[in-house]
């Protein structure tokens, strides 16, 4: 191999190395702060968090891809106190999809982390059947939440209501890019 061919094998490398890393600086390419551990909200009243949530926007997922709208979570403590979700969506042939999860907290009575499991109760013991569900952002009044996991490859958007104030959805979207989200990837739910 001739001098000219090897400079111009390591121009080609170099030059694909630095286009990579300034793809990976690109604001909106990668967003920079989701380098930085994701911090869930301080503390939770898991009593009061229970009830019906509605899923405003989600980022796209494999285990909501049939799900055409209409979706909502219904809360229940458990005297155990595990939490019981009720998942719920309309399919694209109008039929009713409902799935069944348990979740326990991880940590303190009022920490903002939880695992949750849709697998049967007799696979509880393996820890890949356990997901983060991290409340991230949530309003004093408990009525507008953002949902996430450490990774921050899933992101739902509940609310108590079927609709949102703009002025309230836009400053979480705010609040959510400043945590690293790529919130241009949210799926609008039909309520």
């Amino acid at each position: 191999m001739s001098d000219r061919t090897v400079r111009r094998i390591f121009r080609y490398i170099f030059t694909s190395l630095l286009w990579a890393g300034f793809c990976f600086t690109i604001p909106g390419v990668q967003a920079v702060s989701s380098n930085l551990p994701l911090q869930p909200v301080a503390s939770i009243d898991l009593p009061r968090f229970m009830g019906t949530w509605y899923e405003i926007s989600r980022t796209p997922n494999r285990f909501q891809k049939k799900c055409a709208g209409f979706a909502r979570t219904d809360f229940h403590l458990q005297v155990d106190a595990t939490v019981q979700a009720v998942n719920r969506c309309r399919l694209r042939d109008g039929q009713l999809h409902i799935a069944l999860a348990t979740g326990r907290q991880v940590g303190a009575p009022d920490s903002p982390k939880l695992k949750v499991r849709f697998a049967p109760a007799w696979m509880s013991f393996l820890p890949a059947v356990w997901g983060d569900y991290w409340i991230i952002d949530l309003d004093e009044q408990y009525q507008l939440v953002a949902v996430s996991e450490p990774t921050r490859k899933y992101l739902w958007i509940l609310s108590r209501t079927t609709q949102v104030e703009p002025q309230a959805y836009a400053a979480l979207l705010e609040r959510l890019k400043d945590k690293g989200f790529a919130v241009e990837r949210l799926l609008m739910t039909q309520q």
